[in-house]
Parts: structure tokens; sequence; C-alpha cells
């Protein structure tokens, strides 16, 4: 941990235990079409649900976890709505429960971790679903019963973009403060979006936002210089890296309104992610001589099939490469910013089975409003 004049010299900050939670309300996506129009009382808009179920069909989605539930929006008619006034009661709801399903995933992470938290000396919160002061940091570091000295940092708004932002932050972190240990949360809880179809509107990326995301909580400790059989590394987090791709704005647009959080999805997201994406790799592996994309290990934000498909025909993968992202895109659905680390942690099964045969480098990618992409050059560090 020492030069030889005895000043310290940090190596890679690495990821040294993963953590996920969901909500307990199951949605499979082959019955959601009913219970959505039933719940938003839209059974009169037949074309529009025959729309909404060729959308869910076509999502590769099996089931996703909501907090939102059926009885929850009979009880708040406002959010069935297509765009009534309902932001108060979308941001009491989300504020309370952003925060704990936050806990419920750090705890899982700080449990593998096997340390007591008290020796956690950093704390970021990510979420774009939530907005108060003191925010959802606050609040769980008094839910986990963390340190009042810990150092915190509350990330808001990046969407689904959000989980490389949080892996670039906590390295800088962990490598440039001695000792440090790092918890990185991020929650998302799609209420503040949640509406009901549009009523003689062409609005598809409102049907398109209610097929796809779901509810979930990830988190991961991060630390330079692991102490022997005492931490275990999983993940070297070699390079992180952010790009705003010229010429993308209106890509992905989210704004607060009293309607809660009302976003637009452009036709042409999945080819600006593709037309960008090996750009964004060849910049972050330059420096590892890595140009063959097949060699490494894949944790691909899974926001959507098209994007999924269209990345893996631009840099001719082979379709095992992505098949750690399809699985949570399926068995989760789109979760904003924490969905890559739900990713990472399907990954981090598979190698440690030997299921997953790379040359042992890997890569992170998120991408999301701005239209943004993050890279996370990453190495497989696993016993």
């Amino acid at each position: 941990m020492s030069t030889a004049d005895g000043v310290w010299k940090a190596q890679p900050a690495t990821i040294m235990a993963i953590g996920t939670a969901n909500p307990p309300n199951c949605f499979l996506q082959a019955t959601f079409p009913d219970c959505y129009f039933r719940a938003t009382n839209n059974q009169h808009q037949s074309e529009l649900k025959a729309k909404f179920e060729r959308i869910c069909e076509k999502s590769m989605i099996k089931k996703r976890y909501l907090h939102m539930t059926e009885e929850l929006v009979l009880k708040n008619p406002n959010l069935a709505s297509y765009m009534a006034s309902s932001l108060d009661e979308r941001q009491d709801m989300v504020v309370a429960e952003v925060p704990k399903l936050g806990e419920a995933a750090a705890i899982k992470a700080i449990k593998e971790w096997g340390r007591p938290q008290s020796e956690i000396t950093h704390l970021i919160f990510s979420t774009s679903t939530c907005g108060n002061m003191p925010g959802a940091d606050y609040q769980l570091i008094k839910l986990l019963g963390l340190s009042l000295c810990i150092n915190r940092f509350m990330i808001y708004q990046q969407g689904c973009f959000g989980g490389g932002t949080g892996l670039r932050l906590a390295k800088d972190l962990a490598e440039n403060n001695r000792g440090a240990r790092v918890l990185v949360v991020w929650s998302e809880i799609t209420t503040i979006s949640f509406r009901g179809p549009p009523n003689g509107s062409e609005d598809v990326s409102t049907l398109v936002g209610q097929a796809l995301f779901g509810d979930g909580a990830a988190a991961v400790i991060v630390g330079s210089h692991p102490i022997c059989r005492v931490e275990k590394a999983l993940f070297e987090v070699v390079s992180a890296g952010q790009t705003t791709v010229p010429g993308s704005d209106g890509a992905i647009v989210g704004r607060t309104r009293e309607a809660g959080l009302v976003y637009h999805l452009s036709k042409s997201l999945s080819d600006l992610v593709a037309q960008n994406i090996e750009t964004c790799l060849a910049e972050a592996f330059k420096s590892h001589g890595i140009s063959n994309w097949n060699s490494i290990f894949w944790a691909v934000h899974p926001g959507g099939p098209k994007i999924l498909d269209k990345i893996e025909a631009r840099l001719s993968l082979q379709p095992k490469k992505l098949r750690a992202t399809r699985h949570v895109l399926a068995e989760y659905g789109n979760m904003w910013s924490g969905s890559v680390i739900f990713v990472l942690d399907e990954i981090r099964k598979n190698l440690a089975q030997d299921v997953l045969k790379t040359s042992g480098w890997g890569v992170l990618l998120g991408f999301g409003p701005g239209l943004t992409i993050e890279t996370v050059v990453l190495r497989n560090v696993i016993a």
C-alpha cells in the first residue's frame, strides 16, 4: 500500500459486493395490459389497448416489479389520468419508498462485504424518481444507522445512465481517499411517471414507458486495496468516462410537471446509441490494446430490445455477449439507473461458475438523457 518513500499509492478501485432489491408486487407482462387498462378505467379504448398489447409483446419482458398496484391507483384516481395534476401524491409516495428500497439493496451488499457498516466512509445515492431536501441519502443513513459523519453525495436526474455515473464517482473517491469504503445505492420507483394511456393522442412514448419500466434498487461497495482474506474483490474499475452524443438533443427528455415526470423517447434513440457506441469503446480501450469486442464481457443497460439488437449488429457481437442484459430485461424490465448493476450481478454469477469465458476484461455501458453514454472499463478479479 506504500511506495518506497512512504507515500500511499492507490490501486484501481474495486467492487467488493453487490446487492439488489425489488418491490414485492410482481406483474406478468402477458396480463399487464388487462390490469393497466382496468386500473386506469380505460377498457373502452379497445384499439389503444390492442396497440399496447403489441408493445408489451415486443418488449421481450416476462415480468416486472412495481410499487404501484391496482388498489393504489384506485385510491389515487389522478394517477390513473393521462395528465391530471398529481405531483404532490406522487412525491409523497416516492420520497418515502425510494430510500426504503435502497435500504433493502444496501443491506444485501453490506452483508456480502462482511465488514462493519461503521467502516463505510462515503455514501453515493442516485435516483431520478424523487426529489426532496434533505434527500434520499439523508434518509438512508438513518434507516441503516450509518455514521452521521459519513461523506454523502446525492445524484439526481441522471436517468438510465446513472449506473455508470455512480461507479465513476465512486472510483474517484476510493482512489483519492486512503482507506475509503464507498457505498453506492441506486433506487428508482417509477410511480413518478405512471399514468393512464393517452386519449386521442399519438403519444407513443407514454405507452412504451408503461410497457418497459420497472422498479428496483441496487447497491455496491467500492474501495481500493481490498484487505486480504477479509474483503473479496469482484471487479476492478479500471477507467470510467462520459460522452454526450452530438446532435442528440431531444432523444430522451424528461420534465417534471404537475402530472409527474413526463418523458419523450425518440424513435431514433436506438440508432443514435448504435452509431456512437464504437467510438466510446475505442476511446475507453485504446490504452489496453483491445479492439476485439467479442473477447470481453458486456454489462449493458437493458434499455429495450431494439437498442440491444442494434448494438449487437453494429459490433458483430456473439449472441451470448448480451445474454445477461437480455435476462435482466426479461425478468425485471428497465429499472433506470440501477438496471446495469443487476446485469453486472448476473455476470458475476456466470463468471464465478465459469460459464462466461472471456479475456478478463469487460465493459459497463449506461445511456440516457442527453443523449449521454457512460463507458466503464472493468476487469474481472473474481477468485
